[in-house]
């Protein structure tokens, strides 16, 4: 727009118009036709604060303003959408614009005013928001991008340890740990030591959009990391992740990254490292460098600022130490076991093909079930032969087997009678090893289970009669048949063993058998 009061001012000041047109950069025609407007309407110079170019212009030029009025404002949004698409440029989409205004019988605007009144749309929605952030307000997490190469001292290979940053942007106070991986525990136990290192809590926590800590971002929903999402429930702080494809909205913890990365990563290039251990060590000294190194433009350093500016605004630390948990979900196998990537530890076998829960730490191993926990086990550091299994977890058949023992099927048979006795006695000493016959006396067990006690005893006691290596078979088809409720006057040899079974020879004789003998 003319800047009309300069025009006027200037004029009253005895400047040329060829003066007055390169000041206010418009053409001496305008300026006389500014000067004639203002004289016939009586207008002169000093005027009033209130009296802006918008009312001039429609002090001078009333019909104008009604024409403006008439004008069409294009949709600059959608303008700025279809820039970016190949090929497209603003004299394309001005003859579109125009098209669609004499379509609806606006007048539009021309090429000049369009460019302009989109570029100052572009500049003013571009612009950026400086955020005065406040003591305790929020802690901003991210991990660097660079690595701290680890040699091995005897093979030489090469392996990487990655370094955690949190920063507090009120006082810039930096938090740093060297770690061998970037996995989820370690992000959180990062965490953990970062609040100790601060010695308190700030309100919020603002991470970027990583897979140990968000699973979901848009701009409709955030889902958390359930297991991040207890980290920030057991030290009271809310989690508000970063937007997808913003980095401004952390823009001090991307900022501290690099200048962590300088300090830190940079400033150790030239050390060999060959263990964890040593690049911890290493990163803790030059974290209390940069921490200490003084301000450039303003006095103290970082560890100042925040002793002075924002310990005192900062929540209070829990009264136990955190211990970090992951989270999973899992569908439980046939064997009802479930792995912590080490060893396997059993879940009640009822729920077998169903989605358990599994909340590991460094301690426990636990599982739950839609929210209640149904089995818990202390966690093993080491490698355990065989999986961890708890004895009311497993099935009824199962837990008989492993109850199996030679010990135990003979007070079992005792507790029956003596026949029952010799005959599970007869089984455990038929094999090589008692544990060859666990399988005919579980069976005897059953049978006992289907026709009573009282049956199986006079059962055995009839096979007792005929035979000294009495079988499953043979007793089962005596009770199927009832034989064993048919008395008997012959008394069973309960001292027989299995090896009189194994006495019998020919006994027929050699002559018998002879080619050409006499078989009569």
């Amino acid at each position: 727009m003319v800047n009309y009061r300069e025009i006027l001012r200037l004029s009253c000041l005895n400047y040329t118009q060829r003066q007055i047109a390169a000041s206010v950069h418009s053409s001496r025609n305008t300026i006389r036709e500014v000067l004639d407007a203002a004289s016939k309407a009586g207008i002169e110079w000093p005027l009033d604060e209130a009296v802006t170019n918008e009312i001039l212009l429609a002090t001078f030029y009333p019909g104008r303003l009604s024409a403006d009025n008439l004008r069409k404002e294009a949709d600059y949004s959608i303008i700025h959408k279809e820039l970016a698409k190949p090929g497209v440029n603003l004299s394309l989409l001005w003859s579109e614009y125009c098209e669609s205004c004499y379509a609806a019988g606006n007048t539009p605007y021309m090429y000049s005013q369009f460019c302009d009144k989109y570029r100052h749309w572009a500049r003013v929605t571009k612009a950026t928001m400086r955020i005065r952030h406040k003591p305790g307000d929020v802690m901003q997490v991210d991990w660097a991008g660079n690595i701290i190469p680890i040699q091995d001292p005897f093979t030489g290979d090469i392996t990487e340890a990655y370094l955690f940053v949190a920063v507090l942007p009120c006082s810039c106070y930096v938090y740093a740990e060297a770690c061998e991986d970037m996995t989820s525990g370690k992000w959180l136990s990062c965490h953990a030591h970062a609040y100790s290192y601060y010695g308190g809590v700030a309100r919020l926590l603002l991470p970027d959009n990583l897979k140990a800590g968000v699973i979901k971002n848009t701009r409709y929903e955030t889902i958390l990391n359930r297991s991040y999402q207890e980290l920030a429930e057991y030290y009271d702080t809310a989690i508000v992740p970063a937007r997808v494809y913003h980095p401004k909205d952390k823009s001090l913890v991307e900022g501290s990254v690099k200048y962590a990365s300088t300090w830190i990563i940079a400033a150790l290039r030239n050390h060999r490292f060959f263990s964890i251990t040593e690049v911890k060590k290493a990163v803790i000294e030059k974290l209390e460098e940069l921490n200490h190194f003084p301000f450039k433009k303003r006095e103290g350093n970082r560890h100042s600022a925040y002793d002075n500016e924002e310990r005192d605004f900062m929540k209070p630390l829990p009264f136990t130490p955190y211990e970090p948990a992951v989270w999973s979900t899992v569908k439980l196998p046939q064997d009802y076991l479930i792995s912590d990537g080490k060893n396997k530890y059993s879940v009640p076998f009822d729920l077998i093909g169903e989605d358990v829960d599994i909340r590991m730490t460094e301690k426990t191993v636990e599982v739950f079930f839609h929210g209640s926990r149904v089995s818990s086990h202390p966690r093993s550091a080491i490698q355990l032969r065989e999986p961890v299994v708890r004895f009311e977890h497993m099935p009824l058949a199962h837990q008989k087997y492993l109850s199996y023992s030679a010990e135990e099927f003979q007070a079992w048979a005792q507790s029956i009678g003596e026949h029952t006795s010799a005959v599970i006695k007869l089984f455990l000493a038929a094999g090589r090893e008692p544990e060859q016959g666990y399988k005919s006396c579980a069976s005897l067990t059953k049978l006992a289970d289907r026709y009573s006690h009282e049956r199986l005893e006079k059962a055995c006691e009839r096979v007792l009669l005929y035979s000294n290596s009495p079988t499953i078979r043979n007793i089962s088809t005596i009770l199927k048949n009832g034989q064993d409720k048919i008395k008997t006057s012959q008394t069973p040899k309960l001292e027989a063993s299995p090896e009189s079974s194994k006495r019998y020879g020919i006994t027929r004789g050699a002559d018998y058998f002879r080619k050409g003998g006499d078989q009569k």
